[in-house]
């Protein structure tokens, strides 16, 4: 007879795989989206405008960047920042085997 609730529903896997991978994917994505996109794209299609609008499907942009221009320009940074700091971390952590989660090695 087993106990229920001392045995555990899935039993407890090790990955032993590379934490550096992880660190780099995700970095490098939050560098293209918050600096890429909330930066420089937002950046662009606000200097294409200064001499008058683009109209887009759901929105209009103008030459001047108004509060929602600014917050997505302040979120790109911090966004951007974070994915620097998980690109360092992803450096400074130890080498290990790249393995995919689920299979035997």
């Amino acid at each position: 007879m087993v106990d229920v609730h001392e045995t555990p529903a899935v039993p407890p896997f090790d990955p032993q795989g590379d934490p550096r991978l992880g660190y780099v994917v995700a970095g490098g994505l939050l560098v293209a989206l918050g600096w890429g996109l909330g930066v420089t794209v937002n950046l662009l299609l606000h200097s294409w405008a200064s001499g008058g609008s683009i109209s887009l499907h759901f929105a209009r942009i103008t030459g001047t960047m108004g509060p929602y221009a600014w917050a997505t320009f302040g979120l790109g940074v911090v966004t951007g920042a974070f994915g620097v700091v998980l690109l360092a971390l992803g450096r400074a952590s130890p080498r290990g085997p790249i393995v995919l989660p689920g299979f035997p090695y």
